[in-house]
């Protein structure tokens, strides 16, 4: 295990510097199940550094159409400002106060802590919405969680957004697409509703040039600020958060493998630091299995030294059982150690945390539009994130950081921020969305950062070969207005209103269901074998899609068993997502008079319309290949089936793949075997004829 130390003094000779705090136990909620509950929640909402600014806050949302507030990371701004502005009065009169988040895991968690504290259900006076779940009632509910994402889906049957008197733009430091998609957008029709308020917080964020960008206004827009309106004028706010000093240490030589010292620094932590509970940040799913993994062999080899840790992972797509365990105060005696990816850095609050274990990096997606590939990159964090990462150790008492880099690597090689998304990702299911609101000039429209332009080309391009836009650019009827309405990846939209017609939609939204979750295998460290095992049992010989049709299939015979996923190494939670999802789209798919239905056995019917969504990503296999070497028909790049496909070693003559991720290699995820024939019957107007120039608006 490297050393860590403290800059500014001397180079310690043990491994870690004790706490001088001694073993000061943390607080954690009261439940309010309890009979002070209410007023002990009260209590703990007035020691929150946000509400000592309540009156200010409430006094620059009066007067100013925009309020830009910068809290620190603890202040409360999150859970207290939609509390202030309904204690104001702002959702009377059947007027709605929305706060957007960019993580369905952040809508969830904090829509219950303030209905918690509010005393009520989740899903009345406090309500959430994420895709596919909605968790509020008309009438009733006046504090509205949702990701920006469900708000822009809201704008295209209320384009304005009329029921809201404020939105709340939380965490828009993130520069998520969907952010800076909803930012541009709230700018547009503010012009429009002068009366509508906007607050767009965030722990770290450029006020400045935020406050610019809503300052800039058209020639012809009107002054809001003119007779009685709110000042056009953005305010600006600063709240200081209630963190305790953390002292940050950084390792003294680069680390070789972050993943198995983050697992010694919490074993050392464990060994000789006081109570508190440890938060590491890694990188994906698999670097969190594995270290839980490590660190529960661990415990079990060494039962005396190191019992008492609680592990627990914490990313996106966790149950919301597991989400509960990761906010449960720590039974005494135990201390846990939370494993996560960046989604712990400013979305949630984890109060008993004291220590940090930092990598130093996180898992990035950054698109080439050139070659339609997505390489997932393992990249170093920015120095804001690394400050966030920082500060969640001094929520309930002075805290340590301890950085697997060198301060040398902070100081002269870490990016001062992060890349927004809007420039490193694939931009089609962004543009179908602009168009179905309206937006043709998406040139002139309002960015926060510019879009590159062949990401924009590319994405016009693919929406024309699928029909979904016409010469002009225009949405098509009716397939690029139907494709508009279903919330999914537009290529798993057309093969859904193809499926209709070929009379396997029923087989089809199964596979759109289960394409939509992040996996339904379970992959642990060691199991590799067992799983591989599994999969053959439900392979077929077509390839992933039907696969999951088999699998769909014996999770509904074994009478949705959780049992049953467990010895299938199969992921329960996922797969009770994807029921409720299929669900959700088949109630979607009536509403657009589609009556679904199966097509039993036939799975050419299957194949061609998944076909009908994905023949852009076609490849042929090439001759004599020895290790397996495709070639995408499109642009010639080389590529390879992924290890977990079914089709993996088979190597088909045609495939065709759901997305291609690069890693050591470019693989082709989630692959189906084909007749040639039918890419040109599908798409004739791609693989026969000269595509025309796509004008850009």
């Amino acid at each position: 295990m490297s050393q860590f130390w403290k800059p500014g003094t001397e180079k310690p000779r043990s491994c870690l510097v004790d706490d001088e705090e001694g073993g000061v136990l943390f607080y954690a909620a009261p439940p309010s199940s309890s009979g002070h509950g209410y007023s002990s929640f009260e209590r703990l909402r007035q020691r929150l550094p946000v509400f000592k600014y309540r009156t200010a806050i409430l006094y620059l949302v009066e007067k100013h159409a925009t309020t830009i507030i910068v809290g620190e990371t603890g202040s409360g701004k999150t859970t207290q400002i939609p509390q202030y502005l309904k204690e104001a009065g702002w959702a009377e009169g059947g007027r709605v106060i929305a706060c957007t988040q960019p993580r369905r895991l952040s809508v969830q968690s904090v829509a219950s802590r303030v209905a918690e504290e509010m005393g009520v259900k989740v899903g009345e006076e406090v309500g959430y919405t994420i895709r596919f779940e909605d968790k509020t009632n008309q009438g009733v509910t006046k504090i509205k969680f949702l990701t920006d994402g469900v708000l822009l889906r809201e704008m295209m049957n209320d384009p304005l957004l009329t029921k809201y008197s404020v939105i709340m733009v939380d965490e828009a430091h993130e520069r998520s697409l969907s952010t800076d998609t909803l930012l541009g957008l709230l700018k547009k029709i503010q012009r429009r509703r002068p009366e509508l308020r906007l607050i767009i917080s965030s722990a770290t964020i450029e006020a400045k040039s935020m406050s610019n960008f809503f300052r800039t206004r058209k020639k012809n827009d009107g002054q809001a600020s003119e007779d009685n309106g709110p000042n056009i004028e953005p305010s600006i706010l600063s709240v200081e958060g209630k963190g305790f000093p953390v002292e940050i240490f950084y390792v003294e030589e680069p680390v070789s493998d972050y993943l198995r010292a983050a697992v010694d620094a919490v074993l050392l932590i464990h060994e000789k630091e006081p109570v508190g509970d440890v938060l590491v940040f890694l990188t994906g799913q698999d670097d969190i299995d594995a270290a839980v993994q490590l660190l529960t062999d661990e415990a079990r080899e060494t039962t005396r030294r190191h019992s008492g840790l609680l592990v627990l992972s914490l990313y996106s797509g966790l149950s919301r059982a597991d989400q509960d365990l990761i906010f449960t105060p720590t039974p005494k005696g135990k201390r846990k150690v939370i494993i996560s990816t960046n989604i712990a850095e400013t979305s949630l609050t984890l109060e008993g945390v004291v220590y940090v274990v930092d990598s130093g990096f996180s898992k990035q997606r950054f698109y080439n539009p050139i070659s339609d590939i997505e390489n997932l990159v393992v990249a170093p964090i920015s120095k804001a994130s690394a400050r966030q990462r920082a500060g969640r150790a001094g929520r309930v008492r002075p805290g340590k950081c301890f950085r697997l880099y060198t301060e040398d690597f902070f100081v002269q090689d870490m990016p001062v921020e992060g890349i927004p998304e809007m420039q490193r990702s694939n931009l089609v299911s962004f543009v179908i969305q602009l168009k179905a609101l309206g937006i043709d000039n998406i040139l002139g429209f309002d960015w926060l950062a510019l879009p590159p332009p062949e990401s924009m080309i590319r994405a016009l391009e693919v929406l024309y070969s699928l029909e979904i836009l016409d010469e002009d650019a225009k949405l098509t009827s009716p397939t690029g207005f139907q494709v508009a309405e279903i919330p999914l990846d537009p290529m798993i939209s057309k093969m859904i209103l193809t499926a209709d017609a070929l009379g396997c939609l029923e087989e089809i939204i199964t596979i759109a269901a289960i394409l939509s979750v992040q996996s339904i295998w379970v992959s642990v460290r060691g199991t590799h074998k067992g799983l591989d095992e599994v999969k053959l049992r439900f392979a077929a010989a077509e390839g992933d899609h039907v696969s999951f049709l088999n699998v769909y299939k014996a999770f509904l015979q074994s009478g949705k068993s959780s049992q049953w996923c467990y010895k299938n190494y199969i992921n329960y939670h996922s797969m009770k997502k994807v029921v409720e999802m299929r669900e959700q789209l088949s109630r979607l798919v009536r509403r657009l008079g589609i009556i679904p239905k199966s097509c039993g056995m036939d799975m050419q019917a299957v194949r061609r319309a998944i076909i009908s969504g994905f023949f852009a990503h076609a490849s042929q296999l090439e001759e004599y290949s020895q290790n397996g070497m495709y070639k995408t028909v499109r642009s010639s790049q080389e590529v390879y089936i992924h290890p977990s496909s079914v089709l993996f070693r088979v190597n088909p003559k045609w495939v065709v793949y759901h997305s291609l991720v690069s890693t050591d290699k470019h693989y082709m995820h989630n692959v189906i075997a084909i007749d040639p024939s039918w890419l040109t019957e599908a798409a004739p107007h791609f693989y026969q004829q000269r595509r025309p120039s796509i004008p850009l608006f």
